[in-house]
């Protein structure tokens, strides 16, 4: 019968002690919310946690990431099962927090999975600070 330690004894790690192993971490992002956000936004209007966090997601992914439609404010055509999973909500909650978030003016579905979402939030705002989509407007 083979001994444990007879085993253990044999056993080699696949890497070598010496060798120094990248792990390949992803780096910590960082994204810019205009302050507007935290100072009227959050202060006027009563959003629940959901909602927040729905609306920071698609602010992230039109406003603060790659992408071709930005200049108009729209988001790329995303997956509602991948919002799903990486914000470990219901599919209901998200619908329910994405129509809350339309009936405040802050996004607009153009189709399921692609949004406008203002760059200051509402419509006055956006006056106020000059920002246009390049003529289109909701």
């Amino acid at each position: 019968m083979v001994d444990i330690h007879s085993i253990i004894k044999t056993h080699r790690n696949k890497v070598d002690e010496g060798e120094i192993v990248n792990l390949d971490f992803d780096e910590p992002t960082t994204s810019e919310i205009p302050d507007v956000f935290f100072d009227n936004i959050l202060v006027n209007f009563k959003l629940s946690r959901l909602e927040t966090i729905v609306l920071m997601y698609l602010y992230r992914k039109v406003w603060c990431r790659s992408n071709m439609y930005q200049k108009h404010g729209i988001s790329q055509l995303l997956s509602l099962t991948d919002m799903v999973k990486q914000l470990d909500f219901k599919i209901e909650e998200i619908h329910s927090a994405i129509r809350k978030l339309e009936n405040f003016g802050f996004i607009v579905t153009i189709r399921i999975g692609q949004y406008f979402v203002r760059r200051y939030f509402t419509k006055d705002l956006d006056a106020q600070f000059g920002q246009t989509y390049d003529d289109f407007e909701v």
